[in-house]
């Protein structure tokens, strides 16, 4: 089999993808999904003192979009939550050495599933904290 359109990185984080399943112990899940190409994505973050300190995911999809889930996870953990919510699809395409152009997209998903965990965890920490506040505030 020839995968001349992909880097050996690509490759090797489709043949060997790093922190690939559900993290069980999750404190957000992002979820994305691309009607066009039928790819479904989501991103487990376990996060403490607001650093990531273990990602994971389960993907849907093509190489790249394996690839990118993959390639993702390994980049964020250890990464600010603030850190992790500018990291853009191409910081992500550079990591793997580049993407066929008709692959972006795979990209664009991985780091958009990576916000929505993010926005989630915030949602659900936000809301929590403000109830804890309503709780003691007489």
């Amino acid at each position: 089999m020839q995968h001349t359109d992909y880097s050996a990185k690509v490759i090797d984080h489709f043949m060997n993808p790093r922190n690939m399943g559900e993290l069980e112990e999750a404190d957000a899940v992002g979820t994305v999904g691309s009607p066009a190409c039928g790819d479904m994505m989501d991103i487990y973050l376990k996060v403490e003192d607001d650093r990531i300190v273990n990602a994971s995911f389960k993907t849907f999809g093509c190489t790249a979009a394996i690839a990118n889930s993959s390639m993702m996870t390994e980049m964020v953990k250890g990464m600010r939550l603030d850190e992790a919510e500018n990291l853009k699809n191409r910081d992500i395409e550079a990591a793997l050495d580049g993407l066929p152009p008709h692959k972006i997209h795979c990209s664009t998903l991985a780091a958009d599933a990576l916000h929505e965990a993010i926005k989630s965890y915030r949602e659900r920490h936000t809301t929590g904290a403000q109830a804890e506040q309503k709780a003691v505030t007489p």
